[in-house]
């Protein structure tokens, strides 16, 4: 496990198995992305994929998105928390060790990089 504590993961339903792989894939660079150009700051799901990333069509993100649409009164919050247990579990995957904290029910994530 890549993170410097014991947590909990959860798997996300109601997607493929291609899909969970591509929405992982997609995080991973997007974590990678992070780490080369913020090199010890704090990140979410938020950071990642919210702001000017918040549209989701043309990425792997689409499937949480629609699967939620239409059946819950927010598919978007309930979207992300699909995304953020994805982004978790591809952080404890990775071969760098990452620090988390959990900030108003935010988790964030930092590499615990040596400089």
């Amino acid at each position: 496990m890549a993170l410097n504590e014991t947590t909990q993961l959860r798997s996300v339903k109601g997607i493929t198995e291609r899909e969970n792989l591509r929405i992982q894939d997609f995080l991973q660079g997007a974590i990678y992305c992070w780490c080369k150009n913020r090199k010890n700051e704090w990140f979410s799901l938020r950071d990642l994929m919210g702001g000017d990333n918040y549209y989701w069509q043309g990425t792997p993100l689409l499937p949480l998105y629609e699967k939620h649409e239409g059946i819950n009164n927010d598919p978007v919050k309930e979207a992300g928390k699909d995304a953020g247990w994805l982004l978790k579990t591809v952080i404890c995957n990775d071969k760098r060790l990452f620090d988390t904290k959990k900030e108003s029910l935010i988790r964030h994530y930092r590499w615990a990089c040596e400089d």
